[in-house]
């Protein structure tokens, strides 16, 4: 599995993605570690099992095997975090004052700083949608010294994955279905 063959598996009507994608593996705005967690919880996040198989083969030649640990529990706590509060956002301000009452812990390995946690949090909480949780996080990472270029390039990332696993999605279906496109 390799991101050759992934890139072969999106269809002409998205080519941008594939360049996308392309750009945001060749960008040195994020360190391979920040980068290849990004697109790690991105995929894991995705809920496409195929785009997540693809991108963790090429994320272990960049991840310790302990920054992919946090990064895969930064998408699970996130992913809880951000269903949770994007909900009490919705229900207003009486809610403001509730408790969200759930343990969601993170501990962070040696080798993963607080900024890359921030950064894959801020890429989760792009896919999932969770306003509070995206500025939050934005707002902590630049405590811990994160740019707006690197904030944005995890957004990115997010989005291009997100892209990706939609068109891997509805060509495994469409493209059956009708004999390709």
């Amino acid at each position: 599995m390799t991101l050759h063959n992934l890139k072969q598996l999106i269809p002409a009507y998205a080519k941008d993605q594939v360049r996308n994608l392309d750009m945001l593996i060749s960008s040195t705005v994020l360190t391979d570690q920040q980068k290849w967690g990004c697109f790690l919880v991105a995929a894991a996040t995705s809920s496409n099992d195929d785009l997540l198989k693809y991108i963790d083969a090429e994320a272990k030649e960049h991840l310790t095997a302990d920054a992919k640990s946090v990064a895969l529990a930064c998408a699970t706590a996130m992913t809880l975090n951000n269903y949770g509060f994007r909900a009490k956002h919705w229900l207003g301000q009486d809610f403001d004052v509730v408790r969200f009452g759930l343990r969601n812990t993170v501990s962070l390995k040696p080798g993963v700083s607080q900024a890359d946690y921030e950064l894959w949090a801020i890429a989760v909480s792009t896919v999932n949608g969770c306003e509070q949780c995206l500025q939050a996080h934005f707002r902590e990472g630049q405590v811990h010294g994160l740019e707006p270029a690197q904030i944005w390039q995890a957004v990115q990332i997010a989005a291009v994955t997100q892209s990706i696993a939609h068109t891997l999605r509805v060509h495994g279906v469409l493209g059956q279905q009708d004999g390709g496109f």
